[in-house]
């Protein structure tokens, strides 16, 4: 078997000006190797490879590389090879890639696209930003309820290489409204004189080209497809959707939610890649909310500045009430978040969640109230009088107080993102630090009440 030569050995034929012994080489890679290749070489480099493919093993390889390596090629290619790859392209990647350059540049190179390509990427960016008329493609087979299986069988022969998917076949009326979905196998195990509409259960799953592409991915998940058809109002086919492109958008919408979680806004672009100054402004934004935020930490403190003056061996389990707090909200808003995203429940089962999260709550809370009673007691062993004669007392205070500091965190971190949602905004933005910010302040209030109730009469 052999082997593909090395990175460095495909450098030394570009240095040496082998291209014609280079040209012949990359023929025998795969697409995703080329694009592998292609990353880890310098921009001249990268030129050079790509200029020697083959016009179909380019477009293959372009429409895999980085956006960034895109737009390069893109402004150093001759305007016959932009031309040629972009006629090639799916018109759905093709799309992806318009969306991300300036309009002047959008302009020239669709006027490079061949006519009938050039009205299909006119259509697809019609369609609002993040709809799914963006995502289709026109490449699929459709049929009609009088072919039989053996002239369905012929059409496939005929116009299959153009489709984007063959394992679904989609039928349409006369005026093109999808009436029915059928597999591929179907008809490779029907008898060739049956009929179409004897193959036909008139059940069938679509998208709405207007529909949004988050709502997509619950419809791919629910129904286990590889495609699904397009339609417009009126039921018209339009075009397919694939679920590369779905999983595509699922990785942009999950990496916008983690980065939300962590208390910024998204970057919407590549960690190293994306400016300085414009990562450093979307982190600011919520560090100086969440900074003001905790100033009300403050404003509680001194509050109850009157009590920590009587008993300032309160003031010592401060970090360790409100930290767990913030965890168990940090905890319970992470869990929510995610589930939401699985469709594991809808809004209208809110009351289950907080029945779990109470429950949950109570347990946690009676975990870490134990160990933290258990941790004064172990000092007044080891050294009796740290706490001085209402140790006791204060162990209670600790205990009681994570009990309800971790229940309301844990409340507080499961209903604000269903709150949120409720209220049609991204859920995402109930971030893991702004919980533990809001926990933070309440639960201090919660301390000092607790510490009131247990220690009147005696430190307080």
């Amino acid at each position: 078997m052999n082997q593909h030569p090395t990175t460095d050995q495909i450098t030394s034929l570009i240095q040496e000006g082998e291209f014609f012994k280079l040209k012949e080489v990359l023929k025998s890679f795969e697409p995703s190797e080329l694009v592998e290749l292609i990353d880890n070489e310098e921009e001249r480099e990268q030129l050079i490879i790509f200029r020697l493919l083959p016009l179909q093993l380019a477009t293959e390889v372009f429409e895999y590389l980085d956006l960034d390596i895109q737009r390069h090629f893109l402004a150093n290619l001759s305007q016959d090879k932009i031309s040629d790859i972009l006629n090639e392209m799916s018109p759905d990647d093709r799309t992806a890639l318009l969306e991300f350059l300036p309009d002047d540049f959008v302009k020239e190179l669709i006027q490079t696209l061949s006519e009938p390509e050039r009205r299909v990427t006119l259509e697809l960016l019609g369609y609002p930003e993040y709809s799914v008329g963006r995502l289709m493609t026109p490449d699929y087979i459709a049929i009609r309820e009088s072919w039989t299986v053996q002239q369905v069988l012929d059409y496939i022969r005929r116009h299959g290489g153009q489709s984007e998917t063959l394992s679904m076949l989609y039928v349409t009326d006369n005026r093109g409204v999808l009436i029915d979905d059928i597999r591929i196998r179907e008809f490779l195990l029907a008898d060739p004189d049956k009929r179409v509409s004897e193959l036909m259960d008139r059940r069938y799953v679509s998208l709405n080209a207007m529909q949004d592409q988050e709502a997509a991915i619950d419809v791919f998940r629910k129904n286990n497809r590889v495609a699904l058809p397009v339609v417009n109002d009126e039921g018209v086919l339009f075009g397919i959707v694939t679920i590369d492109d779905i999983l595509d958008i699922r990785e942009e919408e999950d990496t916008e939610d983690i980065q939300k979680l962590g208390g910024s806004e998204a970057l919407d672009e590549p960690y190293l890649t994306i400016a300085l100054p414009k990562m450093i402004q979307k982190r600011a934004g919520w560090l100086v909310v969440l900074f003001l935020g905790e100033m009300l930490t403050a404003t509680a403190m001194g509050f109850f500045e009157g009590e920590i003056e009587k008993a300032v061996v309160l003031a010592l389990f401060v970090p360790l009430i409100i930290s767990s707090g913030g965890n168990a909200g940090s905890q319970a808003t992470s869990l929510i978040i995610r589930a939401m995203s699985l469709g594991e429940f809808t809004l209208g089962e809110w009351w289950k969640v907080m029945r779990r999260e109470i429950i949950s709550g109570l347990s946690l809370g009676s975990i870490l109230g134990s160990v933290g009673f258990l941790r004064i007691l172990l000092w007044e062993m080891i050294k009796p009088g740290y706490y001085g004669p209402h140790w006791v007392l204060i162990g209670l205070t600790v205990g009681f107080s994570l009990v309800g500091i971790v229940l309301w965190g844990s409340l507080a971190g499961s209903m604000l993102p269903l709150l949120l949602r409720r209220l049609g905004f991204d859920p995402a933005t109930s971030s893991a630090p702004f919980v533990a910010t809001l926990v933070d302040v309440t639960g201090l209030v919660i301390y000092f009440s607790v510490a009131t109730i247990f220690l009147k009469g005696t430190l307080l």
